[in-house]
C-alpha cells in the first residue's frame, strides 16, 4: 500500500508513509490551522454564551487562500452582467457568509486538527525504519478526505491553479522552478485524495 490508501476491513482506509511523507503532511496541516487561525473557544476571554449568538464576518477574507477556503455563497459579484445584481449578491454573500463562515472554519479546523492528532499517534511500537502504516476509522477518513481537500486547495490557490489547463501545465515545469516543491506536494497529495475516495466509495 506504498504511497495509496487502501480499504481496511470493516471500513476505514490505511496508507503506508515514510517519515518524511509524515513530516510534509503534518506540517502542512499546522500551517492551514495556523491560517484558519483560532476558534472563539480558544479565546480566554470569550463567553461561552456569547459564542453561541456569535456572528462571522460579512467581507469575503483578504488573503486569497483564505478567499478559496471560504468562497462567497452566490458567486464572485463583479461577474454580474448588472450592478443591481453584482449588489444583491453581495448582500446574500454577505447574510450567509455572517451565519456560517464561523462554524465552517470551525470544521475545517477540526478536520486539519485530526490530520495532525492520528499522524502525532504513530508510535515508535508501530513504526519501522521506513516510517508507518497510518491507519484510520471511518470517520477519521472522511476527516482526513476533507483535510486533504483543504490543503490542495490552499496549495492551489498559492499556485494560481484556475483550472484543469493550469493543472497540465505544472507536469511542464522544469526542475529548477522554485514552485516545483510546492508543485509535487500538489500533485502527491492528489493521488492521496483520488485513493482515500476510492477506499471510501461503495
Amino acid at each position: 500500500m506504498p504511497g495509496q490508501f487502501e480499504p481496511l476491513p470493516g471500513g476505514g482506509a490505511a496508507v503506508a508513509l515514510d517519515d518524511v511523507e509524515t513530516s510534509i503532511i503534518r506540517s502542512l496541516a499546522v500551517q492551514l490551522l495556523e491560517l484558519i487561525g483560532p476558534g472563539p473557544a480558544e479565546d480566554a476571554s470569550a463567553d461561552p454564551l456569547a459564542e453561541l449568538f456569535a456572528e462571522g464576518p460579512s467581507e469575503p477574507p483578504s488573503d486569497p487562500v483564505l478567499r478559496r477556503l471560504f468562497p462567497d455563497a452566490y458567486g464572485d459579484p463583479e461577474g454580474a452582467p448588472r450592478a443591481r445584481e453584482a449588489e444583491e449578491r453581495r448582500a446574500h454573500s454577505a447574510e450567509f457568509r455572517r451565519y456560517t463562515e464561523n462554524d465552517l472554519r470551525a470544521g475545517k479546523r477540526d478536520d486539519a486538527l485530526a490530520v495532525v492528532r492520528t499522524l502525532d499517534a504513530l508510535s515508535p511500537a508501530s513504526s519501522g525504519e521506513e516510517g508507518a502504516v497510518l491507519k484510520l476509522s471511518p470517520q477519521e477518513s472522511q476527516r482526513w478526505l476533507r483535510a486533504l481537500n483543504d490543503l490542495r486547495l490552499a496549495i492551489g490557490s498559492r499556485l494560481e491553479i484556475a483550472d484543469e489547463d493550469d493543472t497540465d501545465l505544472l507536469y511542464r515545469l522544469p526542475d529548477e522552478d522554485p514552485r516545483k516543491p510546492m508543485v509535487m506536494a500538489y500533485l502527491w497529495l492528489g493521488g492521496l485524495q483520488e485513493s482515500l475516495v476510492a477506499t471510501l466509495m461503495p
